[in-house]
């Protein structure tokens, strides 16, 4: 080549390496930006369906980036949190959504009002923290939890999970904060042993056997467990039952210092013993030859007998065979006999046993275990607790310990309502699910008899805790008090309202219960609906006067029962001006919202005269009558709708917490200054 073309050969080999060299690098670099886009575009998918199957009421605003979404952190354009809580969603948890978001570390959907079972979350492979609780999830267990090793905190408290609590979870070596109480588990509570659990709880469900004694289970104590009335054991201070005695006493075997001692007494013995030396071995083998000799001739004269047995046999059955045969049409015509006859016994037990679900059945709603019969419900020990305008309500004492509440519906009221229309509407009722919802477990009717089985809440009525009883004097609530309760009951009627179109009907201080953490439960929904009659004039007119102040203006003169979504809304704004004055629902006036806000104002003064602190928190007062004055309008179109005034209750809960934390820091830059 001439030495004039080497320049030129050298640049275009330089740039084929060059153009070489970019190509891959260029190429790499589109690879991972296809990979980055990919895995962007999975996340918005896993968003976009997440919200398609939850967010039936669209309370989730995705007009904007993805990251951006209300509860969504995002790091590096991937969804590493997911934190959607106290938000009325009313949908289910697709198993395709959340699943996909792989680099997921904290997934909190805590009192989101979802429903059905818990899908497949083993691809959440770097999760760890799961809040699940107070949702009214159903199924069993997901397994797929115990793929994920780094998970840290589980709680699936509060919902309607039913079967046992794997074992598995003994292996999740990095559980820290583990709840599974208030659900419908059963069977035994696994082993569990690792050091690193802090929080455990397992009460409020239908567990049973022995709690397993453990050194981590015995730092939780009997608080972890309660509840649960057929566990037993050294931790929950009960005794299992007993295992039946196979020996007596007298042949039981002795103390271990006992056996150990005659075991030295043996080798004592034998140490002891002389040696009797050749004399001694061959007396030895004579005694063993003349024991073999003998069996062998047991042996023998075994086998004759059995082969002369076995000659008689075969001559006796040539001489039988005959009348076998013979024999043998009527053996199986008795066969026959038989096998009709059990036929028919089984036909006339299933004629029997639907007879009887025609007469009268206790009937468990959807999921719910049958931990007890008609039978022990008809035994057991009773107590009246009250009279309402649909029934009568008894606590009734199992024999299996366990107390549940009895109402046992008034049969004239609900005289025109049939047998099918009633099953169906029970239906419907017992498949609501709500943390703030007294649950229907089981009902039942026969003829004119109709009971309903519920869930006993021993902290009593919020009619109680506002008024008093005979044996205790009422206090006025603190401000948060009266909001926790506010919101609890408008969470409960929101969901009855939005997630099942039904209406409660009947709502009143004396139908709101007090949980075992003193949670407003609602109870006595979605009976109205079913009273044909009008109810009997009591022999209270004070109770009169206080139930017809319930009810709306627009309600007040009809002949039955007048139910809608926005009757209850009244209903509530009557209830929460209960709650803050204190005063009986036809002690209250009805006047505009600043006489009113001024009325509550005295009311309250005059009941904490000794309360330094109510001019602090007056102005939360004063929004709390503004929601109260606004579901007590006059016409139902200007009253919100429930939805509506949990969302006011909790912007007020917000704006309090940022005044504390205002508070909180003005007082340590005072003390630091």
């Amino acid at each position: 080549m001439p030495r004039s073309n080497l320049p030129i050969f050298g640049f275009l080999l330089f740039s084929f390496f060059f153009f070489f060299f970019f190509t891959i690098v260029a190429s790499s670099s589109t690879n991972r930006t296809q990979r980055a886009f990919h895995h962007r575009d999975r996340d918005v998918y896993s968003l976009l369906r997440f919200k398609s199957k939850a967010d039936l009421w669209n309370k989730i605003n995705t007009s904007s980036h993805f990251c951006q979404w209300w509860g969504v952190t995002c790091y590096g354009n991937r969804v590493v949190r997911l934190v959607i809580e106290d938000l009325f969603l009313g949908g289910q948890l697709a198993s395709d959504s959340v699943n996909k978001l792989d680099q997921l570390r904290v997934l909190s959907l805590k009192n989101t009002s979802l429903t059905g079972p818990l899908p497949d979350l083993s691809g959440l492979v770097n999760l760890k923290s799961l809040y699940l609780d107070h949702n009214s999830f159903s199924g069993s267990f997901p397994l797929s939890v115990l793929d994920l090793h780094r998970l840290r905190i589980l709680d699936f408290s509060f919902n309607n999970l039913t079967g046992s609590i794997p074992s598995g979870l003994v292996l999740s070596d990095r559980l820290i904060y583990l709840r599974l109480d208030s659900n419908r588990f059963n069977g035994t509570i696994p082993a569990l042993n690792q050091s690193s659990l802090h929080s455990f709880n397992v009460s409020v469900n239908n567990l049973t056997g022995a709690v397993p004694v453990t050194s981590v289970l015995l730092r939780f104590g009997i608080s972890s467990f309660l509840k649960n009335p057929n566990l037993c054991g050294e931790i929950v201070h009960k005794e299992c039952n007993p295992r039946p005695k196979f020996f007596s006493p007298d042949t039981a075997a002795p103390p271990p210092a006992m056996v150990l001692g005659q075991i030295a007494q043996i080798r004592g013995v034998g140490l002891s013993r002389p040696n009797h030396g050749k004399h001694s071995r061959i007396t030895m083998i004579l005694g063993f030859i003349s024991g073999a000799f003998l069996l062998f001739i047991s042996v023998a004269c075994l086998i004759g007998a059995v082969k002369r047995r076995r000659d008689n046999n075969e001559k006796e059955k040539g001489k039988e065979s005959t009348a076998v045969v013979a024999s043998d049409a009527a053996e199986t015509a008795e066969v026959a006999a038989a096998i009709q006859m059990e036929q028919e016994s089984e036909m006339e037990e299933k004629v029997k046993k639907l007879q009887a679900a025609k007469s009268g059945s206790l009937v468990f709603c959807a999921g719910e275990a049958h931990v007890y019969t008609m039978d022990q419900l008809m035994t057991a020990s009773a107590e009246l607790l009250g009279r309402g305008t649909v029934g009568t309500t008894y606590k009734a004492l199992l024999d299996s310990r366990l107390i549940v509440t009895v109402k046992r519906l008034d049969a004239i009221r609900l005289a025109g309502v049939g047998r099918d229309k009633f099953e169906r509407h029970m239906e419907s009722v017992g498949a609501l699910g709500h943390p703030n919802l007294v649950p229907l477990r089981a009902y039942f009717q026969a003829k004119e008899e109709r009971l309903l089985i519920y869930d006993y809440l021993p902290n009593g009525s919020l009619s109680s805790l506002v008024h008093g009883t005979k044996s205790s004097r009422a206090t006025p609530l603190h401000w948060t008090s009266c909001l926790k309760i506010a919101e609890d009951v408008a969470q409960g009627l929101s969901y009855i309202h939005q997630a099942w179109q039904l209406v409660h009907g009947n709502l009143k201080s004396s139908n709101v219960l007090l949980g075992p953490d003193f949670e407003a439960c609602i109870a006595d929904y979605c009976l109205a609906a079913l009273a044909t009659n009008p109810p009997l004039t009591s022999n209270d007119n004070q109770e009169d006067a206080d139930a017809l102040a319930y009810k709306p203006p627009e309600a007040r003169h009809k002949s039955l029962s007048y139910q809608s979504v926005k009757a209850d809304v009244y209903s509530f704004g009557i209830l929460l001006l209960e709650l803050l004055t204190g005063k009986q629902p036809s002690k209250l006036p009805v006047l505009p919202l600043d006489e009113m806000m001024e009325w509550v104002r005295k009311v309250r003064e005059e009941g904490e005269k000794k309360n330094g602190n109510w001019r602090e928190d007056r102005d939360k007062f004063g929004m709390l009558t503004e929601v109260a004055v606004a579901c007590s309008l006059i016409s139902p179109e200007q009253r919100p709708t429930m939805w509506q005034v949990l969302k006011m209750l909790q912007e007020i809960k917000e704006v309090a917490v940022m005044e504390e934390c205002e508070l909180v820091l003005d007082s340590n830059n005072s003390e630091s200054s």
